[in-house]
């Protein structure tokens, strides 16, 4: 896909822009060939654009957002185009109450190209609406999610008092929040999921598991049981938040973008496949939970079996 006609589909149809609206692209050092990109767009299309330039090191933790709280509250539309996702930052939450919208678009891509090069950002979101339709009404009315594969996961998630939502891309209203992962979502009681995961997709930002690893969660809390490079390579990543809450599951997700492959090339490609689900450590304020953490990521799993409550959703990464 020809990175402008990526730009077009964001800015025409995810996010709707209207000529009187203050656009702020937030980005970072090593997307300028993006940020050129955009410029020429809303020039061509006389829309008026800021940007702000943000250091990649500082993004995930989220200190840099605080810093920008005053800057996101004066525009009506937010692009996160960063390499690292800072929708669950606290100041995000506070702008879209206000009455911004935000669109989520990490940009973080392994092999040298564009996020916004790529074909799956081409998923029709009416589309994915649809196929969240059918799985948001029984996650609606669950207080359990049970997720099994044949591989050996066994999960429970726990969700009381919580709902769940979707993003398909769409940020086109007032107070929307949108993201390039198209994915439903639901941000799980922080300190209840138990069982056992046989991770076989993606461990999020550091690419795909070279073989399944096994990971066990007790109230909540990831511990690793494979001894594997991988197993190294999640733990060390973990480790460097310096952050006990990075290893709390808070969200579980599930993917509805059927053009989307689960690469290792792009995270949110990844976590965006259909027939895969994904867990969400660390930070989900902004999804509807509780927890402050310093950070979030995803790790990926293929072909999930999924009970909301006593009812199937979901059979072996098929919908039901």
């Amino acid at each position: 896909m020809d990175i402008q006609r990526g730009i077009a589909i964001i800015m025409n149809t995810w996010l709707d822009i209207r000529r009187d609206e203050l656009i702020l692209l937030v980005t970072d050092e090593t997307h300028v060939r993006e940020l050129e990109a955009f410029d020429r767009f809303a020039r061509s299309q006389d829309a008026i654009l800021k940007s702000i330039v943000l250091n990649s090191a500082d993004v995930q933790n989220g200190d840099c957002i605080d810093a920008i709280a005053p800057l996101l509250d004066s525009a009506n539309v937010i692009i996160g185009a960063t390499d690292y996702s800072f929708i669950t930052a606290r100041p995000v939450s506070k702008a879209v109450a206000r009455g911004a919208r935000f669109l989520s678009l990490p940009l973080s891509c392994s092999d040298g190209t564009s996020l916004l090069e790529n074909e799956f950002i081409g998923m029709s979101p009416v589309a994915a609406r649809r196929m969240a339709q059918r799985l948001l009404p029984p996650l609606e009315r669950c207080d359990t999610i049970h997720v099994t594969t044949e591989a050996g996961t066994d999960l429970i998630f726990r969700k009381r008092g919580r709902q769940p939502g979707c993003y398909c891309g769409m940020a086109d209203h007032r107070r929307a929040i949108g993201s390039a992962s198209f994915e439903v979502y639901v941000p799980i009681e922080e300190h209840e999921t138990e069982g056992r995961l046989i991770l076989d997709g993606s461990l999020g930002y550091l690419g795909l598991v070279r073989s399944p690893i096994e990971i066990h969660f007790s109230h909540g809390t990831l511990s690793a049981v494979s001894h594997s490079e991988d197993t190294v390579r999640l733990l060390e990543y973990m480790e460097h938040f310096n952050d006990p809450t990075m290893y709390q599951a808070a969200e579980f997700g599930i993917g509805l973008n059927t053009i989307s492959r689960c690469r290792g090339v792009s995270y949110i490609e990844d976590e965006s496949t259909f027939h895969t689900f994904h867990i969400g450590m660390g930070r989900n304020i902004s999804l509807g939970g509780i927890q402050e953490a310093a950070g979030h990521f995803d790790i990926v799993t293929h072909r999930p079996t999924i009970y909301a409550g006593t009812i199937m959703i979901m059979q072996d990464g098929e919908l039901v």
